[in-house]
């Protein structure tokens, strides 16, 4: 199929049938050397294109979506990227033993790397991505730099110079002026990035730039340059033809980013003319040209937030992550415009056909602890509900319900992007498909990310890089917990425990199942403990009839009229609650409970006495037990069922993100069980040592 789509470029593609000029090759097979939801993005694209593809796969990613969706599936290695993702030869070696003509690198990974691009070019292997040179001077800091200025692209204030001795440094810094960035020259994703507020801090910031610059990248060169405060990040899409030619496919703006990394992004830029809109198109392509690119690729700029100016910060020699929102507002499918470009067609649209609609908002939703400190998480997607799609409304995922986010890659979940005819009506479908994207099992960002497309100051695009950290007050406020949610979350319980036992012994009759002539007169008295944001509330619950009433800590009695509504198997509740009909979803996983409001998740634990935590003097110990503070790997178990220990002795290592974490008793005990065996992934909260029971177990 996809040999016929080539020939469709017709006498095109034949004037280009020359020895000087590319030709064009077929491409009926394309190995995907990445994982997750740009996997799965590549195979949508090829399978209606007719083109097979070929998946790679670590041992924790065996069963895991995009393996499922190609064609082919191939083991690469052990779980650490640099044992399977990161293996060059051994991909190579894969695509020539399963007949695929090309490799897509998604980002991340290889998709930058020179030594992968210039082995694939060796092997005779389509590299879907630029040339090794691009990538080359492209990911050089510095180097770029010069390119960039000879080309007639701004560059901002700076030193890109090869003296890197500390004399050297601090005379340019002085000559360019505080605040000032330093920069890691193959930096990327923050590492490798300081800011010096003044003199004094510049030696300081330097030494650590270049530590974490030599961890990161073998690399500790650095440049420097004006720090402009709190500015916007604005990028622009770039395509490039093997025959020269290149074009702009519109900006994106990416400013609101924690830790140096992207959260929310949107297309068009906001706020800008569009002669400001050309001059950042137009001074892409002079930077795409530059350095002879082909592909897709994206170049950034730092946007002043007061006079507008820009000027060249870096270009990804890639496929990014946000892709999809200029897709959605220019109706092109830039996966497609890889594999034909690649294949050696021409560039599909010429710049004056390159039409702009609509808006554009993509959100990164990640496992991840915004409220501490963002701090990735890991663990199971033990309850998935995600929007329904639409031709407005896309879920870039590469994981379903059941799933695991591991601990050895990148904690994004999914992208989340809608489109609307202009910014407001696009913000609005944002926020209602956030609040329809439902997870319980471990930490997200969506609370986050409706708080944040919620805010004032976003609504009216005010947006800089220091967004979250100017408004920080007012997108963390308290966490306020209302006795109508405390109900809510009592009325899930105890609908799960009917829905349970009637479908147990009751005929598969639920009394509380909104559908004709299905309600039973059914009584009950049940008293709950809830745990929520620290708080514990008693809860007494009552079923008479057709009412439900409802007591919270011993306040007055609440009567409520409640049902279960069909929702696909999913839990949904109508309730009446202070004359406020309410409708939600909610999920019981043993004795958590989370409710899916309006403003996004809230978590309930059911405290059962028994089981209460003792305060241990170790994160992650308890009195019967010792959890994980934060999902890990299992490094080393120290003790073994049997053993007596003294309070603080140690007794296990958890890897977590890199950081070694000791487990240590938080009382003098017996050992009863071990959790799991070295090497296993552990979840936040998973007992890793029991201890004997003195009471129950002598």
């Amino acid at each position: 199929m996809y040999a016929r789509l080539i020939c469709s470029a017709g006498a095109s593609a034949r004037c280009f049938a020359t020895a000087a000029i590319p030709k064009v090759r077929p491409i009926s097979k394309i190995l995907i050397s990445n994982r997750g939801e740009i996997a799965c993005r590549v195979i949508r694209t090829a399978r209606k294109l007719g083109v097979r593809t070929v998946a790679v796969f670590s041992d924790p990613d065996e069963k895991s979506l995009h393996t499922q969706l190609a064609d082919e599936a191939y083991r690469v290695g052990e779980a650490a990227s640099s044992a399977s993702y990161l293996r060059g030869e051994h991909i190579l070696d894969i695509a020539k033993r399963s007949g695929a003509q090309a490799i897509h690198p998604g980002y991340g990974f290889l998709s930058e790397s020179v030594e992968f691009a210039e082995l694939c070019q060796r092997e005779g292997i389509i590299f879907m991505g630029p040339p090794s040179s691009a990538i080359r001077d492209m990911g050089i800091k510095s180097t770029s730099k010069a390119i960039m200025a000879a080309a007639g692209v701004p560059i901002i204030n700076g030193y890109h110079g090869e003296d890197q001795s500390d004399e050297c440094l601090q005379r340019e810094a002085q000559l360019i002026g505080f605040p000032l960035m330093i920069k890691a020259v193959r930096g990327g994703g923050g590492k490798g990035m300081r800011i010096a507020e003044k003199a004094e801090d510049f030696l300081t910031a330097l030494n650590s730039a270049r530590n974490e610059s030599q961890k990161s990248f073998g690399d500790s060169s650095v440049l420097l340059e004006r720090y402009v405060r709190s500015p916007r990040h604005v990028e622009v899409q770039v395509f490039a033809d093997q025959y020269g030619e290149a074009v702009y496919l519109w900006e994106r703006d990416c400013s609101v980013q924690r830790r140096h990394q992207k959260i929310i992004e949107e297309a068009p830029a906001p706020g800008l003319s569009e002669e400001l809109r050309r001059e950042l198109g137009e001074a892409a392509v002079r930077a795409a040209k530059a350095v002879g690119y082909v592909g897709a690729g994206t170049v950034e700029f730092i946007l002043d937030k007061e006079d507008l100016s820009f000027h060249f910060m870096e270009m990804n020699t890639r496929l990014q992550v946000e892709h999809p929102i200029s897709e959605m507002i220019t109706g092109t499918d830039l996966v497609e415009w890889q594999i034909r470009i690649a294949a050696g067609e021409p560039l599909p649209l010429k710049q004056s056909q390159i039409t702009r609609r609509g808006h554009a908002f993509e959100a990164r939703i990640y496992a991840e602890n915004p409220r501490g400190g963002f701090l990735p998480g890991a663990g199971p997607l033990r309850y998935l509900s995600t929007p329904r799609t639409s031709a407005d409304v896309r879920v870039e995922t590469g994981v379903r319900e059941g799933d695991e986010v591991s601990v050895h890659y990148d904690p994004m979940i999914a992208k989340l992007v809608v489109w609307g005819e202009n910014r407001a009506q696009a913000l609005n479908s944002l926020v209602a498909r956030l609040g329809e994207y439902h997870i319980s099992g471990l930490d997200t960002n969506i609370n986050f990310l409706i708080d944040l497309a919620s805010h004032p100051e976003f609504q009216a695009a005010n947006v800089h890089t220091g967004f979250i950290d100017e408004h920080f007050d007012t997108l963390f406020p308290p966490i306020a917990i209302s006795p109508q949610q405390v109900s809510q979350a009592a009325l899930a319980l105890v609908f799960t425990e009917l829905q349970a036992a009637c479908s147990n012994g009751n005929g598969g009759q639920d009394p509380f199942l909104a559908t004709p002539n299905a309600r039973l007169n059914y009584s009950l008295i049940r008293t709950l403990t809830l745990k929520a944001n620290e708080k514990v509330y008693s809860v007494a619950v009552k079923f008479d009839g057709e009412d439900v009433q409802i007591q919270v800590d011993n306040g007055d009695w609440q009567t409520i009229k409640a049902e279960r509504v069909q929702d696909g198997g999913r839990l949904k509740i109508r309730a009446n609650i202070d004359t406020n009909i309410t409708t939600y979803n909610a999920n019981v996983d043993g004795p958590s409970v989370s409710l899916f409001l309006e403003s996004g998740k809230l978590d309930f634990e059911l405290a059962e006495p028994k089981f209460l935590s003792a305060q241990g003097d170790q994160l992650g110990a308890g009195g019967g037990r010792v959890e994980a503070p934060m999902p890990g790997v299992l490094e080393k178990v120290l003790v073994k069922p049997g053993d007596q220990v003294k309070k603080g002795d140690s007794l296990a290592v958890l890897i977590a993100m890199k950081i070694e974490h000791i487990l240590k008793a938080p009382k003098d005990a017996t050992i009863k069980s071990i959790g799991g065996a070295e090497g296993k992934n552990v979840a936040k909260g998973e007992s890793v040592i029991t201890f004997v029971d003195e009471e129950v177990d002598k």
